[in-house]
């Protein structure tokens, strides 16, 4: 194109009065001229606005645009940064349960093992009418999970009795351990049997009474006071009760403990002065 557009005459030169040629001269130079005016100029024209030119404008644009990127490359990097320090609390864990609960029954406060905690609706803080707890003996410590057993393996796996049962409920002013021993109990008593060993007395209850097939035993240093069931085709059983302020504490045990009964009274004063002391 640009070739050929070299053979157009200059424009200057056709303003001018151009020597004749051809036949006539007068019409050369016409022919020239509208050659020109017809063909070249509009070309020439055509050409030069489509070739590329430099846009100020655009340029103006892209002098803006490198500012944005930079400030997008930067936020980028902040989130990263602000993402990769809370990634870990994103983590969904259980959360453990504490040591222990403090729990109002009758209007008095426990501070209880948590994990010695029998049922699992108790397992919260606040009043609560009862709360039922089972510890190992001798430890006091809260047991583990127990294993499952099966109908078919559990006479294969017959646990041994090696924790004490304890149950604290509100008394409302209901007749208290004490006064039973003094007032209740007696009244059952055989009175043709007794027996002393070891500074533990028993007093067995007569038959078709109330208390048919049991035995109180009792001592005064250490303290203990505990009814008992004799054995028979299941190992007897012993209860205790204390009463604390608004509420009476339970303990349940196996009676054979009996042969160091001075061991079983002490660990149920270490139980309750464990509850009661805030920092258990």
């Amino acid at each position: 194109m640009d070739a050929w557009l070299r053979r157009c005459p200059p424009l200057v030169e056709l303003r001018g009065n151009q020597p004749a040629h051809g036949i006539i001269g007068g019409d050369s130079a016409r022919i020239w001229r509208a050659f020109a005016r017809n063909v070249c100029f509009p070309i020439m024209a055509l050409y030069s606005s489509t070739s590329p030119r430099p846009n100020p404008a655009r340029r103006v644009q892209r002098s803006h645009l490198v500012p944005f990127l930079v400030m997008g490359a930067i936020g980028a990097c902040a989130l990263a940064a602000v993402a990769y320090l809370l990634w870990p609390t994103w983590g969904l864990e259980k959360a453990e349960d504490p040591s222990r609960l403090p729990i109002s029954i009758g209007s008095t406060l426990f501070n209880v093992p948590t994990k010695a905690i029998r049922v699992k609706v108790q397992k919260r803080t606040g009043p609560q009418e009862r709360v039922d707890l089972n510890l190992l003996y001798p430890s006091l410590e809260p047991p583990e999970a127990q294993r499952h057993v099966s109908a078919e393996t559990v006479e294969e796996n017959l646990p041994t009795i090696d924790r004490i049962f304890v149950s604290i409920a509100a008394h409302h002013d209901a007749l208290s351990p004490d006064d039973r021993v003094r007032t209740i109990y007696p009244r059952y008593f055989d009175p043709n049997s007794g027996s002393l060993t070891d500074g533990l007395s028993t007093r067995p209850f007569r038959d078709n009474t109330p208390y048919a097939n049991e035995d109180l035993v009792y001592a005064a240093s250490p303290q203990i006071i505990a009814r008992c069931t004799r054995d028979a085709k299941t190992p007897g059983m012993c209860i205790a009760e204390r009463r604390i302020e608004g509420a009476d504490v339970t303990f349940r045990f196996p009676r054979d403990w009996l042969s160091k009964w001075r061991d079983v009274a002490n660990a149920m004063d270490q139980i309750v002065s464990r509850m009661r002391n805030p920092r258990g």
